[in-house]
């Protein structure tokens, strides 16, 4: 789904400043409704002090009504929550129609309202949380234009987030007075409750963002009697990435080194991020999910919170210990909740404002920006026309190998250019925004029928397979797109965009570089998606994963000579899932990192204790595949080295086995990574050799000592002359340079004789064997005496 996240860089930028409190708001009253004007930062900044010096809740409510009154021309302004109105300006409350407005006036919808025998043009923008209603504004002499929804919105979400202030205040107090067992004492409370008071106070007075955040940071640290505490962010150009950019305890050397770092290699605030849920660890060393750097620094607890932003998560918050282990009790849970929801707080105004002075058009490529393309989305669908509405929801593929090979400037370029490629594919009427990141969308107001939008789909698939020049580099990057077809008074904005979320989805789903038309099944298979994700989640907490290892066989003496480690899921319901239908979601999901060190970890373990009852016998060699996210790590040597030490295997009896599509995208720090593994000793091999990417070029580059010739080719090499000719010429290739070749698939003696007569060494497959648990492989290595 298309979210929108808080860029490290971003949030260290001070927000505005803070105005000295006062009872009038004289920009706004006497300037005329210019609404690029309202929207500058100063006057918003204004708003937010005259909402926030109120004493409260009532007379927040009169002063946002007021101001939003004079600072849009209006002639009368009206406040409603749950159907009630809490606040009015220009008519008494008793006299608007209110009942008129639960139906006929929906967000977007341009409509009127008599009052008494005045009609009124309208302007609404919804109040969400706990405060949930309308902000209403009426004007005798027009319309509203949408830029002046668009600023009305803003103002919205302003208040928005100070009532939600004085609810969390009021909330804290009350808890303060009623529930003293959330804290060891009264005394805690009180300090609790003085210092998210603080927080709140130095919110409304528009502190720089960084400030608050250090603050919360060193608030929480010093109240939970931490030795660390601190803030991490997702990086808005790259999702699965994160940057600490607050923290109390942790050295400058350090907070250095933690920027832009994958998500899935941070353990407990990688999994709080990604499952969206508390993590807690109060044995750190003993933990599956430990980093062994951390580990190595002695951290001895941990807990780390999710951080939102409108709901969606942006960020987590930690606190750890170094000093002796922690029990991580209700209460200490509590108290970090409470500040992560505070940064949610302060992170979320910051946002609010940032996306208010860019609101109507992306500063990078001039597209609109989401704000006003969800405005014209909805004043599209609750105008007065008829006939069809369509939105395409559209996500550039491998836009991140673009951004981490050739930097974020090259990054930035590409996308001014993709920007202008989908302008030359639409009409004058359509618009074209992009909502964030490598994500835009596209408004198609007058599409009459869905295929006409599948037409317009097609024709920006087909611009984008184009190569983009980078400073006199080709580039090639595709898209996928999701179509959404609706109806004027129909369909609503939201769930217009949210059928193009899911449509886009199955078109990545399905391999990319395509369009797919949202369809009732997409939004079932998503839902699916989702409860597996979850499962496999809870799957890496309860240890639901097995080891099966298959025989690698001497083709020429029939000698097992080494084994290969497949991981299985046992889940409880469903029992046995297959590779196929999990590993691509824990890549997907970086669940892949935790998964694969305990498959590193424990067949070397078992290959190692194996090999010790051996003997004076050929020891075993153990090969355990490599996913792209965990390459992607830069602490993977270690990692090697350190699953090595701890098992006793020796180097050269591991196999570290890469596809070759891994390959395809390679980094320069790739390729070094794989060499300081080699030189620890352990062998590499190339998995699924001639399915598609095989070049000598490869072969070279790669430190490889290992090819495996893919199951296709061995299917037919003992019934199709052209497969047996490729297979013998592998082998060949493999004997020329020096490499150890295996066959894979080796399923009846007929394709045995064609391999072993072609030289080649090593072979496995069912014909030998399936893959056994450890107990099976037990019994196949030693063999119980007969009799």
């Amino acid at each position: 789904m298309t979210t929108v996240r808080i860029d490290a860089l971003t949030v260290r930028d001070q927000i505005g400043t803070n105005p000295e409190p006062h009872a009038r708001f004289p920009q706004l009253r006497s300037r005329p409704a210019d609404c690029n004007q309202v929207l500058a930062t100063q006057q918003l900044t204004d708003f937010l002090a005259v909402v926030a010096d109120r004493p409260d809740e009532a007379a927040a409510q009169r002063a946002a009504v007021e101001c939003a009154q004079r600072a849009l021309g209006a002639d009368i302004a009206v406040l409603t929550v749950d159907s009630c109105a809490t606040a009015a300006v220009g008519l008494p409350a008793e006299e608007i129609p209110l009942f008129s407005l639960t139906a006929d006036h929906l967000p977007g919808r341009r409509s009127t309202m008599w009052a008494g025998d005045v009609r009124y043009h309208l302007a609404v923008a919804p109040l969400g949380g706990s405060s949930a209603g309308m902000l209403v504004i009426g004007r005798r002499s027009g319309a509203f234009t949408d830029e002046e929804v668009c600023l009305l919105r803003g103002m919205a979400r302003v208040l928005e987030l100070s009532l939600q202030a004085v609810h969390l205040v009021e909330a804290e107090r009350r808890q303060s007075e009623e529930n003293a067992r959330l804290i060891d004492s009264l005394q805690r409370r009180q300090r609790l409750f003085d210092e998210l008071s603080s927080v709140q106070r130095t919110i409304a007075q528009r502190e720089p963002l960084s400030r608050i955040l250090d603050r919360i940071a060193g608030a929480a640290a010093e109240l939970l009697g931490v030795d660390i505490a601190g803030l991490t962010v997702l990086e808005s150009d790259d999702p699965g990435r994160m940057s600490l950019i607050s923290a109390a305890g942790i050295p400058d050397e350090l907070m250095s080194r933690m920027q832009r770092i994958p998500v899935a290699t941070l353990g407990v605030v990688g999994l709080a991020i990604m499952g969206d849920e508390l993590v807690a660890v109060d044995d750190y060393a003993a933990s599956p999910m430990a980093v062994p750097e951390l580990v190595r620094s002695r951290l001895q607890s941990v807990m780390a919170v999710p951080v939102h932003e409108n709901g969606v998560v942006v960020g987590a918050m930690f606190a750890g210990s170094h000093t002796e282990p922690r029990e991580w009790d209700e209460t200490s849970r509590e108290v970090l909740s409470a500040f992560a929801e505070h940064a949610s707080l302060a992170v979320t105004d910051a946002r609010a404002l940032h996306e208010m002075n860019a609101a109507f058009h992306d500063a990078l490529t001039g597209l609109a920006s989401r704000s006003l393309f969800v405005t014209r989305l909805e004043n599209t669908l609750g105008g007065d026309r008829t006939g069809g509405i369509a939105t395409l929801l559209i996500g550039l593929d491998r836009f991140k190998v673009i951004n981490d090979s050739l930097g974020h400037q090259a990054g930035d370029r590409l996308l001014v250019m993709v920007a202008d490629r989908l302008r030359d594919c639409l009409r004058p009427d359509d618009t074209a925004a992009r909502l964030g990141g490598d994500e835009f969308a596209v408004l198609l107001p007058d599409s009459g029928t869905a295929d006409a939008a599948v037409l317009v789909a097609r024709r920006i698939v087909t611009a984008m397979r184009d190569p983009f020049d980078l400073d006199g580099r080709e580039t090639f990057v595709t898209c996928s797109i999701g179509v959404a077809f609706g109806e004027a008074g129909t369909h609503d904005a939201q769930e217009l965009m949210v059928r193009g979320d899911l449509a886009l989805f199955d078109a990545k789903k399905k391999g990319k570089d395509q369009y797919a038309v949202f369809d009732p099944a997409i939004r079932e298979s998503f839902q699916r998606h989702l409860e597996m994700e979850a499962d496999l989640r809870r799957a890496v907490l309860r240890h639901e994963f097995q080891l099966r290892f298959q025989p690698i066989v001497r083709l020429a003496t029939r000698e097992i000579s080494g084994l290969e480690a497949l991981v299985r899921w046992q889940h409880p319901l469903r029992g046995m899932v297959p590779p196929l239908d999990f590993i691509p979601l824990a890549e997907e999901t970086g669940m892949i990192v935790p998964i694969g060190e305990w498959v590193l970890r424990e067949a070397c373990r078992q290959a190692a204790r194996w090999n010790a009852q051996r003997g004076t016998d050929a020891p075993l060699t153990v090969s355990v595949n490599l996913s792209a996210v965990q390459l992607d790590r830069a602490d993977l040597p270690e990692l090697v080295e350190s699953a090595l030490a701890d098992s006793g295997l020796a180097p050269h009896h591991l196999v570290i086995e890469l596809t070759e599509s891994l390959l395809v995208d390679h980094r320069a720090e790739i390729v070094e990574r794989l060499k300081t593994i080699k030189a620890l000793g352990v062998r590499l091999a190339i998995d699924d050799f001639g399915t598609g990417y095989s070049s000598l070029a490869y072969l070279r580059r790669f430190p490889v000592d290992i090819i495996k010739i893919d199951k296709s080719f061995v299917d037919d090499v003992g019934d199709v002359p052209a497969a047996a000719a490729l297979t013998h010429g592998i082998i060949q290739l493999g004997q020329a340079l020096q490499l150890s070749t295996v066959a894979e698939g080796i399923e009846d003696a007929g394709q045995l004789s064609e391999l072993a007569d072609g030289n080649c060494e090593l072979g496995q497959g069912y014909y030998f064997a399936e893959p056994l648990t450890s107990d099976a492989m037990q019994e196949l290595l030693f063999p119980p005496p007969a009799g």
